[in-house]
């Protein structure tokens, strides 16, 4: 019984051990807006948000109602996110040992003291205002969209100079998220806040996300993505006649934004606190893939697999490629490819071809290159 269990263990470390690598996400974060109103529907949007167990939080203004005071700031938001923050400076709890809450201004964080209470209860990069931060393989950008703001909100300000030079700095194999409060597009009842309809895709952004409107909507305009994500808390509001960029609308229930980052993919969903995915949607960018410089041979996926399994490989060079499948005995069982390919990325899909259970071989040959992987085949 004994040995039979440490084989049942055996197995499933095998099986765990083969699994790709490229199944999870490299960064997973939260996204909020105009949540910062201490009561039930804040609490609600809190424990969705814990129950993704996200790397961090961003938010999109609106930390602190009604008037961004110092008295309410830590009930608004170290009461239900303090896990999150470094340093943590309220009375909730011990705090994060490393930040892992990024908010942006918005207006009611500005109502008292030109936003001091923010300041003194954040410690964050740059002049706090507005600034970046890199997290796995996603560049944030993060911008101050109130008119009051000393560095500019129009598309030639000293702010967005900064913008632009930083993304032009940035890895090419970054994606690019930009957020701030007041959207540059919008359905809602405070309308779109056309000066901040700055040139992001030239600059490099992949998606940009706001608030300021208490409802969820997903637009597109000059082949970038954007969201405005303004129900975390504070009371709801009504759509307007939908403008021309509108693709996405829902005011029903509050709650916040799951995006996940994979090398050449980023899956932005809108979750309301009753668990339900209001919206998901893909966003793709192949250029993010590193330079090929040398040949590869990746696990296949998924592993183990039933009816099939796709393999991918990379040739760095022109080459004569073979893949073939093998059983257990070294016995070739099937030629997935042989002919001549250009330098690039390919997969080759494996469908089971009426092959028993058990464990099989895969070898792929280019060049001087050979490889060999193991796979599962489980009916």
């Amino acid at each position: 019984m004994i040995d039979s269990f440490k084989k049942y263990l055996l197995l499933v470390v095998e099986i765990l051990l083969l699994i790709s690598p490229q199944t999870f996400s490299q960064v997973r974060f939260a996204a909020i807006g105009d949540y910062g109103l201490a009561g039930g529907n804040e609490l609600a949007v809190s424990n969705l948000i814990k129950s993704w167990n996200p790397d961090f939080i961003i938010t999109l203004g609106d930390n602190n109602y009604e008037l961004g005071a110092d008295s309410t700031i830590d009930v608004n938001i170290g009461q239900y996110f303090y896990e999150y923050i470094y340093p943590y400076k309220g009375n909730y709890g011990a705090g994060s040992t490393v930040n892992r809450f990024f908010p942006s201004l918005g207006n009611h964080d500005l109502y008292t003291d030109n936003a001091n209470p923010y300041f003194n209860y954040f410690e964050l990069p740059g002049n706090e205002r507005y600034y970046d931060f890199v997290q796995g393989n996603v560049h944030f950008f993060v911008l101050n969209s109130e008119p009051t703001e000393i560095d500019g909100v129009d598309e030639n300000s000293i702010q967005a100079n900064w913008l632009e030079s930083a993304m032009q700095n940035s890895s090419p194999q970054m994606w690019k998220v930009v957020y701030f409060h007041h959207p540059p597009y919008s359905s809602g009842p405070h309308g779109s806040s056309v000066y901040m309809r700055w040139p992001f895709k030239n600059w490099g952004a992949h998606i940009v996300l706001s608030g300021h409107e208490h409802l969820y909507e997903r637009l597109y305009s000059d082949s970038v993505t954007y969201f405005i994500n303004g129900l975390g808390g504070k009371n709801m509001y009504t759509f307007l006649e939908p403008i021309p960029e509108s693709t996405v609308r829902y005011c029903d229930n509050y709650g916040a934004m799951l995006i996940e980052s994979f090398q050449t993919e980023l899956i932005c969903k809108f979750i309301n606190v009753d668990g339900v995915v209001i919206d998901s949607i893909s966003i793709s960018d192949k250029s993010l893939e590193p330079p090929i410089t040398e040949y590869l041979l990746q696990q296949n996926y998924p592993n183990p697999f039933n009816a099939s399994t796709t393999i991918k490989y990379q040739i760095p060079f022109q080459s004569n490629v073979t893949l073939k499948l093998y059983d257990i005995l070294g016995t070739e069982v099937l030629i997935l490819v042989d002919e001549q390919k250009q330098a690039g990325r390919y997969e080759a899909r494996f469908t089971d071809n009426n092959l028993t259970s058990g464990i099989y071989f895969y070898t792929l040959r280019a060049g001087n290159y050979t490889q060999t992987k193991k796979m599962i085949l489980l009916k």
